[in-house]
């Protein structure tokens, strides 16, 4: 079992990422209703990892034998003036989680709970192809954002992606 502070902890973060989900979710809806599916696809298969992310603290609660305590999740933003807004915000949203999770390794640290430890390392790594892999898609629509032809190509691009769930380790 986890210290009561780190499972407090651990269930703010599964509550920060059913909020990313929803937040992601709030962004495919944005894009659908501007007609850039491609975005909006980006956004759904976001807003998958981020259910997934906040099932494996779920799931790591349980087997620890803490308590899962659910919380409101806040109601995300629903406006933006542009695809490139979005972008933007996406990659601050990563930044942030990034942030959480470095504070929870400190809080494991601080605790001498390695288990907590090591299962964070998964969210450390994660954080790093998180932060990446908007970055990129911040780039291109940086690039694309003076030109409707540019947009499309970006937006045709991130229809390809495909949700894959991250292996069991």
């Amino acid at each position: 079992m986890v210290s009561e502070k780190m499972q407090e902890a651990l269930n703010g973060q599964l509550n920060a990422e059913l909020y990313s989900a929803y937040l992601y979710l709030a962004m495919a809806a944005y894009y659908e209703d501007t007609d850039l599916p491609g975005f909006a696809n980006w956004m759904r298969i976001q807003a998958q990892e981020e259910l997934t992310h906040g099932m494996k603290f779920y799931d790591y609660l349980i087997q620890r034998g803490s308590r899962v305590i659910l919380n409101t999740i806040e109601k995300p933003q629903k406006e933006w003036d542009s695809p490139l807004a979005v972008s933007e915000h996406v990659l601050n949203h990563e930044k942030k989680v990034t942030g959480l999770i470095n504070e929870l390794v400190n809080l494991a640290v601080n605790e001498k709970d390695h288990a907590t430890n090591n299962f964070l390392q998964w969210f450390v790594a994660e954080q790093v192809e998180e932060e990446e892999s908007a970055g990129g898609v911040l780039q291109k629509v940086r690039l694309a954002s003076d030109s409707a032809s540019g947009l499309l190509m970006v937006d045709s691009e991130l229809a390809k992606r495909v949700f894959n769930a991250p292996s069991a380790e």
